[in-house]
């Protein structure tokens, strides 16, 4: 089948020929007649098959009638990240050169003005981060009552990463008419659900189980140890042994963990960028230019850079966290082996992952062959005994008050031995026949007046020991000393 068979019009054939395509993907030649029939559609792929030209395509075709006009788009994409999202913008650029169409791009990280000077001039095609459509709404300077396509990409992404509400209330502002398109590759029964609520009578295209990994990709298991160090020893020694390795992308969990791993393989001299939420948009676009450039040949990203970024060529993908989520793993490894490509993917897995690696096999039906020793077989790190050892000393050395000396333990000397006991109470020696106690001598910092007074309150004390003390004792206020007047009667 080829792309003028779809319906799609000559300036876009032109465009998509000029690109260098022949041939439409599986995804493209179902969901495009649909979308240019103005049906709702749930396309459901695994990545790397296309779906970002599977509406881009049709949209073109159906945008060359009409006109845009102020803070009124024509046509909506939403997208979970700011980088999925200026990925669509250029295949706009490249598909539809051959039309005269307004393209406006709202992501955080620039500025407001620049964007409501776009959108006053009117646009056809608005590609929006939900929070930044949002505060263009809020501040007055958007309507969406002109929409008449919604495209939510990465539907799955888009509501686990908690843009549930803001997506039902962008949903509300559309006109009930508008079409709505939504793409992904995963689609749990929870998250089903939800689009069932969004879509109307949908047409589902479905090119490829749901949560499937491409055939391409080899996939294997690196067994390594708990500590933060041995994780990176053995990424290294992977990223070294690679024979066939032209550039890869290595996803770390925690945005904090990639600016470690990040300064840790610059300081052991590998070329490599980062690329987390954390940065601005300038050095997140900087990032992944110089990678796509083939300028870095290493990238360490968060999850950020695991949905749907199209970098053809990326031989070699690396977890060196497993994922939490077991879609999250389906959507990491399929940034390589994209198009067809051969591509692999290794996985380092430590003590306390089991868990969650048996998720993802369990999602992708498959079990994952292990990269030499596998994790039971491989010796315990001497790295985890001797930090239990040190927790075991901590709790010893808590419990050394009670007659155990931990410090003479580890240095081999003999502990002290335990003081005589104190002689009973009739055995000691009276009062009257110790020694008298030394007079204590006024210190050089302290005045002679406080010497004095403390010596008299001292002997106060010790004279008002000996006898009961009645009433106020010889301690009588002056004022109760006077006499008191007493009026005689008249």
């Amino acid at each position: 089948m080829s792309f003028a068979e779809l319906g799609l019009s000559e300036k876009v054939q032109q465009a998509v020929a000029a690109s260098g395509y022949t041939e439409p993907t599986p995804i493209q030649a179902q969901a495009i007649p649909h979308v240019l029939a103005r049906r709702d559609v749930l396309g459901i792929a695994q990545t790397g098959t296309g779906k970002t030209a599977a509406f881009t395509l049709p949209m073109l075709t159906m945008l060359e009638t009409g006109r845009a006009r102020a803070r009124m788009p024509r046509t909506l994409i939403l997208e979970p990240t700011r980088e999925l999202a200026a990925q669509v913008e250029e295949n706009f650029d490249k598909y539809g050169i051959n039309h005269k169409l307004s393209v406006a791009l709202l992501i955080g990280g620039v500025s407001f003005g620049d964007q409501d000077a776009k959108i006053t001039r009117g646009v056809d095609v608005l590609i929006a981060t939900p929070g930044r459509l949002l505060d263009h709404f809020e501040r007055g300077k958007l309507l969406l009552t002109g929409v008449e396509l919604l495209v939510i990409d990465e539907a799955d992404r888009m509501l686990d990463m908690g843009f549930i509400p803001d997506i039902e209330r962008i949903v509300k502002l559309v006109p009930f008419t508008r079409q709505t398109l939504f793409f992904s590759a995963t689609m749990p029964p929870e998250i089903q659900r939800l689009a069932d609520a969004f879509l109307h009578n949908p047409v589902k295209v479905e090119v490829a189980r749901a949560a499937s990994t491409a055939a391409t990709i080899t996939q294997r298991l690196i067994a390594t140890g708990r500590e933060d160090y041995e994780k990176r020893e053995t990424l290294r020694d992977l990223i070294r042994g690679a024979t066939d390795l032209k550039n890869a992308i290595v996803f770390c969990n925690r945005k904090r963990d990639v600016a470690v791993l990040h300064r840790s393989l610059q300081k052991h001299g590998f070329n490599v960028a980062a690329l987390h939420g954390d940065m601005d948009q300038h050095a997140r676009m900087a990032a992944l230019d110089s990678f796509r450039s083939g300028e870095v040949p290493l990238l360490v990203a968060s999850d950020v850079a695991a949905r749907g970024l199209d970098i053809p060529a990326v031989s070699h993908v690396f977890n060196y966290d497993i994922p939490h989520h077991a879609e999250d793993y389906v959507h990491r490894i399929g940034r390589t082996g994209r198009a067809g490509r051969a591509g692999a993917a290794f996985t380092l897995v430590g003590p306390g992952d089991e868990k969650s690696l048996a998720a993802i096999e369990k999602l992708i039906s498959q079990p994952i062959e292990w990269e030499g020793q596998t994790l039971a077989e491989r010796p315990a790190s001497p790295a985890s005994s001797s930090s239990r050892r040190r927790v075991r000393g901590g709790s010893e050395r808590s419990r050394g008050r009670k007659g155990s000396h931990p410090q003479s333990e580890a240095s081999g000397e003999q502990p002290e031995a335990p003081r005589e006991e104190r002689a009973p109470r009739e055995e000691r020696a009276p009062r009257e026949e110790r020694a008298p106690r030394r007079e204590q001598k006024p210190r050089d910092n302290q005045p002679a007046r406080e010497q004095r007074g403390r010596s008299r309150h001292e002997s106060r004390h010790d004279q008002d020991s000996e006898a009961p003390v009645v009433g106020l004792g010889d301690h009588v206020p002056a004022f109760l000393l006077r006499p008191v007047p007493v009026k005689k009667p008249k």
